[in-house]
């Protein structure tokens, strides 16, 4: 029988010995291949696949080491998906803790008020550690995989500022900036003046992007809306200049002739009367909210003051003499 007690003293001495060590692993930083590891877990990762993407990005340490760790902690099936990084001094408690918080390493892009579709490709080209899947398909593809209505992506995306985790797919973002934009159109909506003729929250969208577009200074915002309102209500053309330009696509060099403006393209506000069949932009909230509450005015014309500023006026023969004054140096 004594051998039997020395046996079991041995191996309580073994055991004490090995939880020693583990929690003095636990506590202690693991060794990096470099500066730092980082890892984007995908969604339905298993706990063991997780140690092995550690392994793989640089830390030196057993993966199923890590793996009884992740499982004996008991919190192995709280890691969450994302991007995460770790520097020198990060213990096999802090690493399972950061995974448990989703304490990730975020990218960020922002999406500009005023954005074309074709400069948000050019963001998400740019965009870091961002997947790009979008770039063999054309807008109408794109628009239908977010189920946007009549296959139209331009002005369907709310202009702000994303975070995403490294190695997501562009498209992740976009809906993101899809459901945004409907979320802040369908808000401005429920908020709209009464008479307003605008049928729809799609015409208030078409809108909204006009007035963006055509806004120097934020102040003036209300009043630009409330010119295409009045318009609108009496069946005058809008004339705006971004309408034409949109419509000239990669014909446009800068520079807006007469010609231009006399060749009819959908999007040709001189043209054709009412909206054109689409936005042209994207508008932020402010511009979605101008024209749903625009400025009371008399006015039915505007032209840019040079300043940023513009100057309103009622009549046709005031404001030809704005244009002269402000566009044509005062010549005749």
């Amino acid at each position: 029988m004594k051998w039997l007690r020395r046996a079991m003293g041995a191996a309580v001495v073994v055991a004490l010995l090995l939880a020693s060590a583990g929690w003095w692993w636990l506590g202690h930083p693991l060794a990096l291949q470099g500066e730092r590891a980082e890892v984007s877990i995908e969604p339905g990762t298993s706990a063991r696949e997780v140690a092995r993407l550690w392994v793989g990005a640089g830390v030196q340490a057993h993966p199923e080491l890590l793996y009884q760790w992740f499982k004996w902690s008991g919190q192995a099936r709280r890691i969450r998906a994302g991007s995460y990084e770790i520097e020198p001094g990060t213990t096999p408690r802090m690493l399972l803790d950061k995974m448990v918080r989703g304490d990730e390493v975020l990218e960020t892009l922002r999406l500009i008020d005023g954005w074309t579709f074709r400069q948000v490709r050019q963001a998400l080209a740019a965009a870091p550690r961002l997947k790009r899947t979008i770039d063999v398909l054309s807008d109408k593809q794109v628009a239908d995989l977010l189920g946007l209505p009549a296959g139209v992506i331009e002005g369907h995306l709310f202009p702000d500022t994303y975070a995403y985790s490294r190695g997501v797919s562009d498209m992740t973002v976009l809906r993101r900036a899809a459901a945004a934009l409907q979320r802040q159109l369908a808000g401005a909506w429920e908020q709209r003046a009464p008479g307003l003729p605008l049928e729809t929250p799609e015409a208030a969208l078409v809108l909204a992007s006009i007035v963006e577009k055509e806004t120097g200074s934020p102040a003036d915002r209300g009043k630009i809306a409330g010119v295409f309102i009045n318009r609108l209500k009496l069946g005058m053309p809008l004339q705006s200049d971004p309408t034409v330009i949109y419509g000239l696509g990669e014909r446009f060099d800068g520079n807006l002739r007469r010609a231009d403006l006399l060749a009819d393209t959908p999007w040709n506000t001189y043209s054709r009367r009412g909206l054109p069949p689409t936005p042209i932009a994207l508008p932020g909230l402010a511009s979605l909210q101008a024209v749903l509450r625009p400025d009371p005015t008399p006015a039915l014309y505007f032209v840019a003051r040079g300043d940023g500023t513009s100057v309103f006026s009622e009549t046709l023969d005031a404001h030809n003499r704005a244009v002269n004054q402000f566009q044509r140096g005062g010549q005749r």
